[in-house]
């Protein structure tokens, strides 16, 4: 992607840093997989606690049931889509926040994402944030990836890199970091995007939580 522009604090620096460090070893991600921004969004519901090949073995199984729109699912029995997003994990519990989310979805905005979408982005947050099973991260990567709003995703190997490299406490929470990054950073979606998927493959192939592998790191050093 293009050269970013940023601010010139300390902070912002250091950010800029790590950004360029890691687009230059590791290259463009090209986030979030998915056809539409309502795949987006069912993806992120069941990218929760496992890997992205299980999700897509999910959606796969949605895809050619053509259950992959709003009212279907929320037309469908939770145990049918339990039983479909099985691959998935935990999919019980996963097939109701599903369901929970397609329910906000049909009775605030008849199904439309686009009406959902017009909201300003706090607003919709807030509302996201309200469906049982809807958490920071997967509002957040529901409003960045799906809607394209400047909204920060913070996941676990976002903390566990900015901790190791005491950019944020060790006790710091969600919101805290989230707030660094767009507080530092321009308000681009498509730099938070990357910078995202970007912290995501270093935390699989550097900054491991056990036995990280530090030589060669991409951040190494700095």
């Amino acid at each position: 992607m293009s050269e970013i522009s940023f601010s010139r604090s300390s902070v912002s620096e250091y950010l800029a840093e790590i950004y360029e460090r890691m687009l230059k070893a590791l290259g463009p991600q090209g986030w979030w997989p998915g056809d539409t921004p309502f795949e987006v969004c069912v993806g992120a519901v069941l990218t929760q606690n496992t890997n992205w090949t299980n999700v897509e073995k999910a959606i796969a199984g949605l895809r050619e049931r053509d259950l992959l729109e709003p009212r279907a699912i929320f037309e469908l029995p939770r145990e049918m889509v339990a039983a479909i997003i099985r691959p998935a994990g935990y999919y019980n519990v996963k097939a109701s926040r599903l369901r929970n989310f397609t329910a906000f979805l049909m009775e605030k905005f008849g199904g439309s994402l686009d009406a959902m979408f017009s909201l300003a982005m706090e607003e919709l947050r807030s509302m996201l944030l309200e469906v049982n099973g809807i958490g920071p991260e997967t509002a957040d990567s529901i409003l960045l990836y799906a809607g394209g709003y400047p909204s920060f995703v913070v996941d676990a190997y976002t903390m566990r890199i900015l901790k190791r490299h005491d950019l944020v406490f060790e006790e710091a929470g969600y919101d805290e970091v989230r707030s660094l990054f767009m507080d530092s950073l321009p308000e681009d979606p498509v730099l938070f995007n990357e910078y995202h998927a970007l912290l995501v493959a270093l935390g699989r192939n550097y900054c491991r939580r056990s036995r990280p592998l530090c030589r060669g790191c991409p951040l190494d050093g700095i």
